[in-house]
């Protein structure tokens, strides 16, 4: 059901979907069908395996780890982005690599306080990998979408977005429901809504606001994919990682350790290296852009 959410509330894009659809552009009409459906497919069975990890992982870990693991996708992102997209790895970005790497690695070693009392180690273990490897598939889905855009669309509208989160999301979501029929899950799914502390009006509330602003976040990302990077659209998710991170301890009671605290100033710093990379790259940009202004006025002049 949490794999379900992540991707079931592409719907609420069809307005927006048909609104653009004024915007499609010859570039687009050029690339056929069967190019665009092996892309569209491929990409939304991806987004189901790497929902599917991620929801495991949060199913086991607490989310202050889950978040701290998570904030390894930028690393990931980075390498992923250096081999598929040229992105250029500064000593900055590698700095942020680093500390990002070393952050997650941290969490190995936190103490058995850190989880609940029922989760043994091996559970732990599992939560772990599979965290890490839905951050390192999430990378790698990000890099690809922005390859994507490069090398097959090379268009200027914002319809790709629209198609591309609509279309990946909506095989996503139907992969999803086989699995959740063929696994015989969704035979639980009423007594479980039944069952729900807080009543089945707010079981039905949180599913529903849930897939919502899954849908703001991905159609987010995907559109600073188009109009930045990856690599900067990955960033900016996560600078959400350290509230997620104080929220648990304030909101969910989870318990915040040394360890953790250590790991959370790594991701911050990790984090703040790339942020000024990227502000040197924008200073450079404008200085070279000034350079260009000044050097084509005299040639203006009569």
């Amino acid at each position: 059901m949490a794999t379900l959410v992540i991707n079931a509330g592409f719907p609420i894009l069809l307005p927006i979907y048909f609104f653009s659809r004024n915007q499609e552009s010859s570039d687009t009409k050029q690339v056929s069908s069967a190019t665009l459906a092996t892309v569209y497919i491929s990409f939304g069975i991806f987004l189901a395996a790497v929902s599917m990890l991620y929801a495991v992982g949060l199913w086991i870990l607490p989310v202050s780890i889950y978040t701290l693991i998570c904030a390894s996708q930028l690393g990931f992102n980075a390498l992923f982005s250096f081999f598929l997209n040229s992105q250029k790895l500064t000593p900055f970005i590698l700095n942020s690599i680093a500390l990002l790497t070393i952050s997650s690695m941290l969490l190995v070693f936190a103490p058995d306080d850190s989880l609940d009392s029922s989760t043994d180690n091996n559970k732990y273990a599992l939560g772990f990998l599979c965290t890490l490897g839905a951050s390192a598939g999430y990378a790698l889905l990000l890099a690809l979408t922005q390859l994507y855009f490069q090398k097959i669309i090379k268009t200027t509208t914002f319809r790709v977005v629209v198609d591309m989160t609509i279309c990946q999301c909506a095989v996503a979501t139907c992969v999803v429901l086989i699995a959740l029929f063929v696994s015989g899950e969704w035979k639980t799914m009423h007594r479980e809504m039944r069952e729900f502390e807080l009543g089945s009006v707010s079981y039905v509330m949180i599913l529903v606001w849930t897939a919502v602003f899954w849908q703001v976040f991905a159609i987010g990302v995907i559109a600073l994919i188009y109009k930045v990077s990856s690599l900067f659209s990955n960033v900016i998710c996560a600078l959400g990682f350290p509230v997620v991170l104080v929220l648990a301890v304030f909101i969910l009671n989870d318990k915040m350790n040394g360890v953790k605290v250590i790991s959370l100033v790594l991701a911050i710093l990790g984090l703040v290296s790339y942020l000024y990379q990227h502000y040197l790259d924008d200073l450079k940009a404008k200085a070279k852009s000034i350079d260009v202004n000044q050097a084509s006025e005299p040639l203006s002049k009569p």
